[in-house]
């Protein structure tokens, strides 16, 4: 009995791990994570405040509302996601989606925040995480190189203190360099300095010579400062550009261009807005879905492909493993529980969470210059740029730069675009050797037909003209004999092919003879009774048995009956 209610309990532990990680990495949490993660989380926090104002003026919101949409997923994500990298929080793309669906009201952005994340809640519970698993490796790989390149130049503006410069990435170059006359000088001295400091700070680090217990105590103190210092790069740099501007500030001038002010205090907690009231009626709540439309549909998916592409792409390089379907729940929970703080909808932040890796956070517990801040996201982003993804496809799968070139290339009009079609190329690149089998061919007094994998509904078609070429078009007709060794699946369209294709053969007075069909495949050929089907065990058995019909079709022939063929059957 003690032994019994032990794995009930363990049973329902794992359950609990498997639904809230946090019991997985909060056991074993030391005092050296606390330490990595204090430093990104401090450098995340200085990063996200001018990026949620900036974000929150793409989406066409007032700026608060990228602050209120910037501090519940960390809360929730800790508790919820399986990525350590991963910051949720607003991010250009989703800004610039809420834009185009939520008509720059507040009260549809809000509305909009609540039902995607009950879509994305429903997702999760039913298991749909599978389906995120249909985005490959190339089209990962082309999303964050483009998404690198796309934000480090959607910095140089700020970096060079512009204005008025279009979110679009092509027309973002044509006008960053049409503008270039326009540069502040104050914006690009402090960014370029910021930059400087960054690469020095980064370069040092990997510098550092292995601290060892024999060296003196001063050694290894001076190693430690430095080491803290260059891991707490960016957070540093963050703090020396405000200090500067400060310093700026008190004597009355400002060459740098500054954040601005906002409305302080908390958002309210209060259920999402389910209807509208104007000065001239009330929108309810139906009028409000249905003018969303169709951002019901993309807003979810696009968050859940932006977030789990950047969570998988960060799993890759730091070597761990998510979970789709709880990546799912972590969404659709931060979503809901941020509409009643006046939230937009949020997504997985490239440039944010490219900044947590970075500064070496060990946990999800790690989750204001513009000049500076563009400094920092530069920094961040260049080394997910992957030139050497295109020449290693091009070594071992050359296909396979399909999905990311497209992916690559389409990211630079519009992110979402690029990772829709990459993972409709992969899907058809998946599909392309389900329609269309290998079938290898051997010819001998008949014709030896063996398709290389199952045969599914795409692929009657191009056996039914294999077949057609070889044996049925020719003349005379010859016997085919069909090798199942390697169909291991097999639907109902494909037998109503193959008994279309039986028939021809009887009307052409040959035979299709079908051989090493495995057990569960012959289950369902017999059990659709079909006529002139019979299966043999090996070759020679198949070609003994033609042998054998022909030469009583040719006894047949000499005294005028019909030939008699079998009906159906096994021969073993």
């Amino acid at each position: 009995m003690a032994g019994r209610n032990q794995g009930c309990q363990d049973r329902w532990y794992q359950m609990a791990q498997k639904r809230l990680p946090v019991l997985r990495w909060l056991p074993r949490y030391s005092l050296q994570w606390l330490q990595f993660d204090i430093i990104a989380g401090l450098t995340v926090g200085l990063t996200v405040v001018p990026q949620a104002l900036a974000y929150a003026e793409v989406a066409g919101l007032p700026m608060q509302y990228g602050l209120y949409s910037s501090f519940v997923g960390c809360f929730i994500y800790c508790l919820l996601g399986t990525a350590k990298d991963v910051t949720l929080g607003p991010t250009a793309i989703m800004s610039l989606l809420v834009s185009s669906y939520a008509f720059h009201d507040p009260a549809y952005a809000i509305l909009l925040t609540f039902l995607s994340g009950c879509i994305q809640l429903v997702m999760g519970l039913l298991h749909l995480g599978f389906l995120l698993d249909f985005i490959s490796y190339p089209v990962i790989r082309g999303f964050t190189s483009a998404a690198a390149v796309t934000i480090g130049f959607n910095q140089v503006k700020a970096l060079l203190g512009l204005r008025n410069v279009p979110q679009q990435f092509f027309l973002q170059v044509y006008y960053t360099f049409s503008k270039i006359g326009e540069t502040r000088a104050g914006d690009a001295i402090l960014g370029l300095i910021c930059l400087t400091m960054l690469i020095g700070l980064h370069q040092m680090k990997n510098h550092i010579p292995r601290v060892y217990q024999m060296e003196r105590l001063s050694v290894r103190i001076g190693r430690l400062i430095v080491w803290v210092t260059a891991t707490a790069r960016n957070a540093l740099v963050v703090l020396f550009a405000s200090l500067v501007a400060y310093s700026f500030q008190v004597t009355g001038s400002q060459p740098f261009t500054l954040t601005g002010t906002i409305p302080q205090g908390l958002p309210p907690f209060q259920s999402p807005p389910f209807s509208k009231v104007t000065a001239n009626e009330t929108v309810h709540f139906g009028e409000m879905v249905q003018a969303m439309g169709t951002g019901l549909a993309v807003v979810p998916l696009m968050g859940l492909l932006e977030t789990v592409a950047i969570a998988k792409a960060f799993a890759s390089q730091n070597n761990y493993q998510i979970d789709p379907d709880q990546e799912l729940l972590a969404m659709g929970f931060t979503n809901l529980f941020g509409s009643f703080v006046s939230s937009y909808p949020v997504t997985g932040s490239f440039g944010r969470t490219a900044v947590n890796a970075q500064t070496g956070v060990c946990s999800p517990a790690g989750g204001l210059i513009t000049a500076a801040l563009a400094a920092v996201i530069i920094c961040a982003v260049a080394p997910m740029f992957d030139a050497r993804i295109f020449c290693t496809l091009w070594q071992v799968k050359r296909l396979d730069l399909v999905p990311l070139c497209v992916t690559f290339l389409l990211c630079f009009w519009e992110m979402q675009y690029g990772i829709m079609a990459g993972v409709l190329v992969s899907a058809i690149l998946l599909l392309y050797p389900i329609a269309r089998p290998k079938i290898k061919v051997s010819e001998h007094e008949m014709i030896l037909l063996q398709p290389a994998s199952g045969l599914h509904f795409p692929a009657i078609e191009f056996l039914r003209d294999t077949v057609h070429k070889q044996a049925l078009s020719e003349s005379p007709v010859r016997t085919v004999i069909l090798d199942c060794t390697h169909v291991n699946n097999i639907d109902y369209t494909v037998v109503k092919g193959l008994s279309d294709l039986l028939q021809e053969f009887r009307c052409k007075r040959t035979s299709l003879i079908f051989i090493n069909v495995q057990a569960h495949v012959l289950q369902v050929l017999l059990a659709a009774d079909l006529e002139g089907f019979y299966n043999f065990s090996n070759l020679e058995d198949a070609e003994r048995s033609c042998e054998e019909e022909l030469h009583r079709a040719r006894e047949a022939l000499f005294d005028g009956s019909d030939s008699i063929l079998p009906t159906s059957g096994i021969i073993q």
